[in-house]
């Protein structure tokens, strides 16, 4: 075959260093919006960003060019630097450390589309800690809750 295709649904999840609610109603959807241009630009062609004060969901189509840990090392990398640009006071701000990233398939792609738009709404009821437990839980992703909150 000589062609080489793809399509690789992946749901990233990170928040702010120790969770702390940097992205405030006036910065988010500009950071959310940087952070979906970022990896269009790295070869996305379908992403969906959505979050709250302290953490990002993002759906996105990794393509066939990066490897998930450069994708999301550039990622935020290029995004912190985006960030601290848009307030004097957001000179402290960090993304966390660690990242989680789960595989959808293509049929469940608009039913992940729609919790991601709605996580305002999901996060009245359920902590980001709670919300990301959920996750490795339903990925059977064995994790140490010592480690997982840096």
């Amino acid at each position: 075959m000589p062609q080489s295709l793809s399509q690789l649904y992946a749901h990233l999840i990170f928040s702010t260093k120790d969770r702390f609610p940097f992205l405030k109603d006036d910065i988010r959807e500009r950071v959310h919006g940087y952070l979906a241009t970022t990896l269009r630009d790295m070869g996305s062609p379908f992403v969906v960003v959505g979050g709250v004060a302290d953490h990002v969901h993002i759906l996105f189509d990794m393509g066939r060019i990066h490897a998930a840990k450069d994708f999301v090392e550039q990622l935020k990398r290029e995004s912190s630097k985006f960030v601290k640009t848009l307030r004097p006071n957001l000179d402290k701000f960090f993304w966390q450390r660690g990242y989680g990233i789960f595989s959808v398939s293509p049929t469940h792609r608009e039913k992940v589309v729609l919790y991601i738009e709605s996580q305002e709404e999901h996060h009245r009821s359920k902590t980001f800690q709670e919300e990301y437990r959920d996750f490795l839980n339903r990925y059977r992703i064995e994790f140490d809750e010592q480690y997982v909150w840096d």
